[in-house]
């Protein structure tokens, strides 16, 4: 289902404005991955926050006042700076602190843009190896590596093996995890981008919740490519529980009745620092 069903496509200037910010931020961001992540801190809530992420957040908040004055701006480190527009920019500056602290090339910089008819933009950009996947609403999904193309989910129909990427695994509940295992291929590559992409059928995130500037693209990025997201529960994922389930659409019910009334998660946090 594309996100632009009922609504007007997002301006083009916009959607140009920031894929041009998320490239910005994401070379930064690969600087200071190849010289070293730098002093590394413990948030409240035990995540790892580097002076990396601070550094790309403030960047992308500059360009914005710079571009689109009046424009307000979350990110996840340094929380909100009001506008007066009626849009919002939701940026993670390096999605995956732990892989960055760690030198482990699988972090990504993240960006959506959301205005009077909600979500308009979504881009998820890996910059250590310069794939690009972005989507605005009424524009479609598209995918740069090398040239750019447009891209779909895939056309399975069958539930039964479908390609299934899972998300936090470790984090995940017994029951979660072998109650998919008995009815789809479950794989450690792939996430919600693969979907739209078409890489894999479905993605489920669970456990250890998602914050929302974690998930503030999909459903752009999701829907423009034919998806369809929400949480495990059927709820909308911007307002969900924490957890997330992207498919192709046409798997979306059978994965949510397989997984309905189950705990989704079990005690990482003892797990974590135990």
């Amino acid at each position: 289902m594309d996100s632009s069903a009922d609504t007007p496509p997002v301006d083009r200037d916009l959607l140009d404005l920031a894929v041009t910010l998320a490239r910005k931020a994401g070379h930064l961001a690969r600087e200071r991955f190849f010289a070293g992540p730098g002093p590394t801190t413990l948030k409240a809530d035990g995540t790892e926050v580097t002076t990396a992420d601070v550094a790309v957040e403030e960047l992308v908040r500059d360009e914005v006042a710079r571009h689109a004055p009046g424009d307000e701006v979350y990110g996840e480190e340094r929380g909100t700076t009001p506008g007066t527009t009626g849009r919002r920019w939701v940026v993670d500056p390096i999605d995956g602190t732990y892989f960055f602290v760690r030198r482990i090339a699988l972090f990504t910089t993240t960006l959506a843009v959301e205005d009077e008819h909600g979500p308009a933009v979504g881009i998820v950009y890996n910059p250590v190896t310069e794939e690009l996947v972005h989507a605005g609403r009424g524009r479609g999904c598209f995918r740069t590596a090398g040239p750019t193309e447009r891209v779909r989910v895939s056309r399975r129909t069958r539930f039964l093996g479908a390609r299934t990427a899972m998300g936090n695994p470790g984090t995940w509940s017994t029951e979660l995890m072998t109650t998919l295992h008995r009815s789809v291929f479950l794989s450690t590559v792939g996430d919600s981008v693969g979907v739209a992409t078409g890489q894999v059928d479905a993605s489920v995130v669970a456990g250890a919740p998602m914050g929302y500037e974690d998930v503030a693209p999909l459903p752009v990025i999701v829907g423009e490519a034919g998806g369809r997201v929400t949480d495990l529960a059927g709820n909308p994922v911007l307002t969900g529980n924490g957890t997330v389930l992207a498919t192709n659409g046409v798997l979306h019910d059978e994965y949510l009745a397989l997984v309905a009334g189950i705990d989704h998660g079990r005690d990482w946090r003892a797990l974590a620092h135990g």
